[in-house]
């Protein structure tokens, strides 16, 4: 029998953590997979997957899913029994894990992004001005995570075991480093070891 989760992956996305997520839950789910095209999701891929257009998209049954969040705290809810990657709902460890669920779009993927689109989209100014300008939030961001690193018994945010929060900052993290958004001149070594720990 064929699994019933489908996982629309779209290479070099935020799809890594629903992929990430759903192999930890030791869950079958087929891919769909597509490339990028000038940098771009194909016209037919994002049609087929349905909703904005946006990846990952994620269907199980007659439930379709989109935004990594979202679909971290359905897979968590629906099959991770042991609540193993998310505490369970009503507990205080629940929200503090949730925290960089939601933190790892809302703040520091956002910061980043507000770079990268400086850098493609800016037409007129100085785009470096603009970039040192935003620059703090990314550094600000980066500062706290290391110092709440710092706080963990262990080498993940919550211990020694990953937790949805894990897979969740590992994107965003690596994406802000990688590119050099907000970080040109700083370094961040206890969030380059976390990176490679994951």
């Amino acid at each position: 029998m064929a699994p019933k989760i489908t996982l629309y992956f779209l290479q070099a996305s935020r799809c890594i953590r629903s992929a990430w997520l759903l192999e930890e839950l030791g869950l079958d789910y087929n891919v769909k997979f597509a490339p990028r095209e000038n940098g771009a999701a194909p016209p037919a891929f994002k049609k087929e997957a349905g909703g904005l257009g946006k990846f990952p998209m994620l269907i199980d049954g007659d439930i379709t899913l989109a935004e990594s969040g979202n679909i971290a705290e359905y897979l968590c809810d629906t099959y991770d029994s042991s609540h193993r990657l998310l505490p369970a709902l009503g507990t205080p460890e629940r929200y503090a894990v949730l925290q960089w669920v939601h933190a790892s779009e809302a703040t520091f993927a956002l910061h980043g992004l507000a770079i990268l689109y400086a850098r493609w989209n800016q037409k007129s100014g100085d785009v470096e001005e603009t970039e040192a300008g935003l620059s703090k939030n990314v550094v600000k961001d980066l500062e706290y995570f290391e110092a709440e690193l710092a706080k963990s018994s262990g080498k993940f945010l919550f211990g020694d075991e990953v937790t949805a929060a894990d897979i969740s900052m590992h994107f965003s993290l690596v994406f802000i480093l990688a590119r050099e958004l907000g970080t040109k001149g700083n370094k961040f070594g206890r969030v380059e070891k976390y990176i490679k720990d994951c």
